[in-house]
């Protein structure tokens, strides 16, 4: 089994891999532990889990991670953020995390705090993921890193071929992996693909995807990110406005869609945003022989 984020790529190596978020709840903990015993049946590459602006949920982040590697004995990756925390104490973060067994980072620069606009570093903090990210491969080299990738454009970002400068300054870096942001056309992720390797970025472009179970909360979460929509899945979706299970069958059938025409085109994994649900994940990966539960 893979015990670093860079091992789970390769020829005859496809990366799969869930990302789960904090809950707030004990009884929240409870059931994402149910969700996480449903979807290791799949076999996952690894698991990471988000972690709270300024840190505010590191503790609970290691809680859930250190936790689902202890249970499962699979791989496992702290997400990481430059919002709120000096170097010094991202580097005492990460040294618990080993302690921990987690040998895995996703880094990121993360988003401004809540109620504010504009990213603001603080004193003794970083400005950039780059920035983080050789931190990481310096003081902490045994660590695999993943990077976040947007097929789509950042939406901080002038331009698309701006942001693509940006990702190729995390790859130098030190970045093992680029997961990308959600997206709803898979001619988005090919293009950015392709525009990766014209850069020189030879590392595992991996697509993210996040099936939709609720019309509402997609647009809420598409709207965050700059994610499109396309017209016939919305139309898919409010067909069904009165009917979750009709909009959640509708989501699942989509990203079954989405998935089959990725695997063509010769990905080197999937990482799924499963929201600490399995249901929606577990019905997309049952459609796809290659990982469908026997």
């Amino acid at each position: 089994m893979p015990m670093t984020i860079r091992d789970a790529y390769g020829p005859n190596r496809f990366g799969l891999s869930f990302e789960l978020f904090p809950p707030k709840s004990a009884e929240g903990m409870t059931s994402l532990f149910q969700h996480v015993d449903e979807l290791v049946k799949f076999d996952p590459s690894y698991i990471t889990c988000t972690f709270g602006a300024g840190g505010s949920t590191q503790d609970r982040t290691l809680d859930v991670i250190a936790g689902v590697r202890d249970k499962y004995d699979v791989p496992v990756a702290t997400h990481l953020t430059c919002v709120g925390l000096t170097s010094p104490q991202i580097g005492e973060y990460l040294a618990r995390a080993l302690d921990r067994g987690v040998e895995n980072v996703v880094a990121l620069r993360g988003d401004p705090p809540k109620g504010e606009t504009a990213f603001t570093p603080i004193a003794g903090g970083f400005s950039y993921a780059n920035e983080l990210v050789g931190y990481i491969r310096r003081d902490f080299p045994q660590m695999g890193i993943a990077v976040g990738g947007y097929p789509e454009r950042h939406q901080e970002a002038p331009s698309l071929a701006v942001d693509l400068d940006n990702l190729k300054r995390k790859v130098d870096a030190g970045a093992d992996v680029v997961i990308t942001q959600l997206f709803y056309n898979n001619d988005d992720y090919f293009r950015f693909r392709d525009s990766c390797e014209s850069l020189g970025v030879q590392i595992p472009i991996v697509p993210g995807l996040l099936p939709v179970t609720n019309l509402a909360q997609i647009q809420r979460i598409a709207s965050l990110c700059g994610a499109k929509l396309p017209p016939r899945f919305v139309a898919a979706l409010e067909k069904h406005a009165d009917d979750p299970a009709g909009q959640f069958s509708a989501g699942v059938d989509f990203a079954i869609e989405q998935a089959v025409g990725l695997l063509e085109g010769e990905i080197p994994g999937i990482h799924f945003y499963v929201l600490n649900k399995s249901e929606a994940t577990r019905r997309v990966l049952n459609a796809l022989p290659q990982f469908a539960e026997e």
